[in-house]
C-alpha cells in the first residue's frame, strides 16, 4: 500500500508485516459497532500505553541518575498525556492514514485529540510487534528525545485556565469558553474531551478523567500552541 510506505519512510522504518502498521491505523469507527476487537486499533493502544510508559520511564531513569522518584514521575505524566501523545503524532502525519468510516472523517474534530493519543500509542504497539522492543525503544527515544534530554523544562503551570483567561484578555478583552465534546468508557472509568475557544475558534483540546481535567489539558494545549506561534 503506497500510502503506508509513505509513512513508513517518515517513521525511519520499514515493517517485515505492514498489516500491523495498517491495524494501528484503523479506527473503531472503521469496521462498525459489531466489530471483532482484533479488527481495528483498540487492542493495540492498550499494548502500545504499556510499551511507552515502560520506555519513556526506562530512558527518564538512565539520563537522569540525580532526579528523584517524585520528578520521574511528573517528568513521565506529562509526556504520556493525551495531550502530548496527540502533539507528537500530528508531525508523523498518522491523521492522513488514519483509516475510520466517511461519518467519523466528516465529524473528526470532535474526537481529533483522542484518536491521534490512541493511533500513537497503537504505532508504538506495532512497533513493537513487528520489530521488538528495540524497535519500539529506537522510536519513542527518537520522537521525545527533546522531552527525554531536558525533563526540567516541561512546563508545570498550576492554573492552566486562570493563565489562559489573563493571557486572551489582555489582547481582547474576552475570556475563552470550554465545551466537552467528547466523553468515553464506563461510568466508572469515564474520560472526557474538552475543546477552549476563543473569538470563534478553537485554541486546544485536552482529555480528562473530568470533566475539569479535560478543560485545564485543553488550556494547557491551548497554551503551548500559543507559545509557538
Amino acid at each position: 500500500m503506497a500510502h503506508l510506505k509513505a509513512l513508513q519512510e517518515t517513521l525511519g522504518y520499514t515493517f517485515r508485516d505492514e498489516s500491523l502498521l495498517g491495524l494501528a491505523l484503523t479506527h473503531p469507527s472503521a469496521s462498525g459497532k459489531k466489530s471483532n476487537p482484533s479488527e481495528d486499533n483498540q487492542r493495540m493502544e492498550f499494548l502500545g500505553d504499556a510499551v511507552l510508559q515502560a520506555v519513556i520511564s526506562d530512558a527518564l531513569y538512565s539520563l537522569h541518575p540525580n532526579h528523584d522518584e517524585g520528578m520521574l514521575t511528573k517528568a513521565r505524566a506529562a509526556l504520556v498525556n493525551g495531550t502530548s501523545l496527540a502533539a507528537k503524532a500530528a508531525p508523523l502525519g498518522l491523521e492522513e492514514h488514519l483509516i475510520m468510516s466517511r461519518g467519523q472523517r466528516s465529524d473528526f474534530e470532535r474526537g481529533k485529540l483522542s484518536a491521534m493519543e490512541d493511533a500513537l500509542e497503537s504505532l508504538v504497539a506495532a512497533l513493537y510487534l513487528d520489530g521488538g522492543m528495540d524497535a519500539a525503544r529506537e522510536f519513542v527515544r527518537r520522537t521525545f528525545a527533546e522531552e527525554l534530554a531536558n525533563p526540567d523544562q516541561i512546563a508545570v503551570i498550576k492554573n492552566p485556565k486562570g493563565e489562559l483567561q489573563e493571557l486572551l484578555q489582555i489582547d481582547s478583552g474576552e475570556a475563552p469558553t470550554y465545551e466537552v465534546v467528547d466523553s468515553t468508557g464506563p461510568d466508572h472509568d469515564r474520560e472526557f474531551e474538552a475543546v477552549v475557544m476563543h473569538l470563534g475558534q478553537a485554541l486546544g483540546q485536552g482529555r480528562g478523567c473530568s470533566k475539569k481535567a479535560a478543560e485545564t489539558a485543553a488550556a494547557l494545549d491551548a497554551l503551548a500552541k500559543l507559545q509557538e506561534s
